[in-house]
């Protein structure tokens, strides 16, 4: 699970050009500016992750004097990616608690929540439930939080597939024992006659998903971005819903394909008549380029399908056991 607020080791103190009040301190792969002299090289503090969403009352200065906004009946600020005096900075760093040590999460402590765009009405729909146990949710970890993991990865070798990460909302399909089911990021959707104008739904039956791994039989989950009109803005400006596989799950094993099985499986399920697409595959079978985090975040940095930025790349070996995902800082910043 994704730590959004944890406890550890500043191992950098970088001075910013022409800054006398402000520094750079680093946090793992993250840096954030900090106040001058505020923290020394080894200090433990706590590290809240961009895309965090911190109480006003732990740390009202974010709401700059305005009045916070509210998310999960929590008033407060999301923590994103900003640019001060030229330099990048991603989370807030603030001092540890006493009894606090390395390693620690301390996101339930604190209160933080994940935030979370809010779905737009036509995907909302019914919940039948929250997500499925026997499915794992979708949530790639970033790769500065992971640098001893791909440094090691570097060094012996090992072949990854390189995708596009694209800027949809995403969905699970699944089969099992008979019964098939459509979820959206945290919930499972009635498949009744009022739900048919959700997009989830009606996308993941226009295309034939459904019908799909009914004829498959098989008790797998497709996770994907759902893509088209009203997602997300539509980045990609495609003219119709669609889905974009960039998983399949199997229910039985308790485990995520190989890029190989995957791509195995999603072409049989197309010669099933499933009529969705596979992210977009920029490398496969290759040694990541590097072991610095800085490397492959300016390898994140280009196109997507149809639009000058893409949200950036995810790395999953070949075996399907160590998988990480690379965010542009481009999309990060031009983020609303």
């Amino acid at each position: 699970m994704r730590k959004l607020a944890s406890v550890r080791k500043i191992h950098e103190i970088v001075p910013i050009a022409g800054a006398d009040a402000i520094e750079l301190a680093k946090v793992d792969g993250w840096q954030v500016v900090v106040k001058k002299d505020e923290y020394q090289v080894n200090d433990l503090v706590i590290y809240l992750e961009i895309d965090s969403w911190v109480p006003n009352e732990l740390a009202p200065f974010l709401s700059k004097g305005k009045e916070p906004k509210e998310f999960e009946g929590i008033k407060g600020e999301r923590l994103r990616t900003i640019k001060l005096r030229g330099c990048l900075s991603q989370g807030l760093i603030l001092p540890i608690i006493n009894g606090m040590i390395e390693g620690d999460d301390v996101a339930d402590f604190l209160n933080i929540k994940k935030w979370d765009r809010p779905l737009p009405t036509q995907l909302v729909g019914q919940a039948k439930g929250f997500f499925p146990y026997f499915i794992r949710k979708t949530d790639q970890e970033r790769a500065q939080n992971l640098q001893s993991e791909i440094a090691a990865e570097h060094h012996s070798g090992s072949l990854f597939e390189v995708t596009i990460k694209l800027d949809g909302s995403s969905i699970t399909v699944y089969h099992k024992d008979g019964e098939v089911g459509v979820c959206s990021r945290n919930l499972e959707l009635k498949l009744n006659e009022e739900n048919q104008g959700n997009t989830f739904i009606k996308t993941a039956t226009n295309t034939g998903l459904l019908s799909a791994l009914k004829a498959l039989g098989k008790n797998i989950a497709v996770q994907g971005e759902l893509m088209g009109e009203g997602v997300q803005g539509n980045r990609e400006k495609l003219s119709e819903h669609n889905i974009f596989v960039f998983d399949i799950f199997d229910i039985d094993e308790q485990r995520y394909l190989s890029p190989d099985e995957r791509l195995e499986v999603y072409g049989t399920l197309s010669n099933y008549g499933f009529l969705g697409n596979h992210c977009p595959l920029l490398e496969i079978r290759v040694p990541l380029i590097s072991a610095d985090i800085n490397d492959l975040l300016s390898y994140a940095e280009g196109e997507s399908l149809s639009h000058p930025i893409r949200e950036g790349l995810v790395y999953k070996r070949m075996d399907g056991k160590f998988s990480f995902k690379t965010i542009s800082n481009k999309f990060l910043l031009g983020e609303k």
